[in-house]
């Protein structure tokens, strides 16, 4: 429950950057910062709509919290780490990715274009 929540935030924010950077022509690091603007709300909506629906479970005033309890507690800590990882750390590797991935092909294009001309 909770990967599927955290790869469909994430997949939606980079998603949404790209789309803005390639529609619109504006630069990578503007879209990443209208794409976090556009999909912050409904990340942390999403967040709090399921820590607040666990948090009966967390404080124990569920009858058998034997099983629950220590579960509900896990799933709101990594609802709270996952969206502080959608909003910060996403942009920050696609980026890094966006980055290596323009250098290997400006390595490539050098080596095929360097190949052709020797």
């Amino acid at each position: 429950m909770l990967m599927g929540v955290v790869t469909k935030n994430s997949i939606l924010l980079v998603e949404y950057a790209i789309a803005e950077k390639r529609n619109n022509g504006i630069s990578r690091f503007n879209a990443l910062v209208n794409a976090c603007e556009k999909r912050a709300r409904p990340i942390i909506m999403t967040t709090l709509a399921m820590t607040f629906g666990m948090l009966p479970n967390a404080l124990g005033w569920c009858n058998d919290t034997s099983f629950s309890q220590p579960m509900a507690i896990v799933v709101i800590a990594g609802l709270l780490m996952s969206t502080l990882l959608s909003l910060v750390v996403v942009p920050v590797i696609y980026t890094l990715v966006d980055d290596m991935k323009s250098t290997i092909l400006k390595m490539l294009g050098k080596v095929s274009m360097h190949k052709i001309y020797a």
